[in-house]
């Protein structure tokens, strides 16, 4: 599935909006990818996660963890394609957590499995509480790469689209600047 066939995907599923954004980094955007749009549909869901797991042949993975919301849906999916078990993060209290009983293994070789990579932020918190439990991560992978390539986890990070969409600091935003209204779709809560 090439990069076009992918957001031509986004498209059709009205996931790709644009407006004034507030993304889950912090920073604002005029365009926004709303995964939850096209994940609603199992058999598009189970198809772009095939794909994406075969990305990553080669990598041994043992969990895969999806970080709630956005990853949630992917993380069980790309758990089935890989034939493994898929857990998932929490935010409390503004922290990445293991909740609901899961916990990882020491030695265990995770695959982190987004919606939406930007910055990297959630997914490196994520990193930082595998490593906690002293588990490994042995990879990464999203549906979107926003950064266009550029954020680095150490690890492979598999993507089945890459978009390079400009951002902005709050104090630099040409939307804000124009008074144009700020919505916050993500899962991250903001004060």
């Amino acid at each position: 599935m090439t990069n076009e066939e992918v957001l031509q995907i986004f498209k059709d599923c009205g996931a790709l909006l644009e407006g004034h954004f507030k993304l889950s980094s912090g920073l604002h955007s005029g365009k926004y990818l709303q995964s939850a749009k096209v994940l609603q549909y199992p058999d598009i869901a189970q198809k772009l996660c095939k794909e994406l797991a075969a990305k990553l042949e080669g990598v041994k993975i043992d969990v895969v963890i999806g970080p709630a919301m956005g990853g949630v849906v992917i993380g069980y999916e790309m758990a089935r394609a890989l034939g493994v078990r898929g857990i998932f993060t929490e935010r409390v209290d503004g922290a990445v957590q293991f909740r609901r009983g899961f916990e990882l293994k020491p030695g265990e070789r995770c695959l982190i499995a987004e919606d939406v990579v930007t910055t990297g932020k959630s997914t490196k918190e994520v990193m930082a509480a595998i490593k906690e439990q002293g588990a490994l991560t042995a990879a990464c992978c999203s549906l979107i790469d926003r950064s266009g390539g550029a954020v680095d986890f150490g690890v492979p990070l598999a993507s089945m689209a890459q978009v390079e969409v400009a951002t902005y600091d709050e104090a630099e935003c040409p939307m804000c600047k124009a008074g144009q209204p700020l919505a916050k779709p993500g899962s991250r809560v903001f004060k």
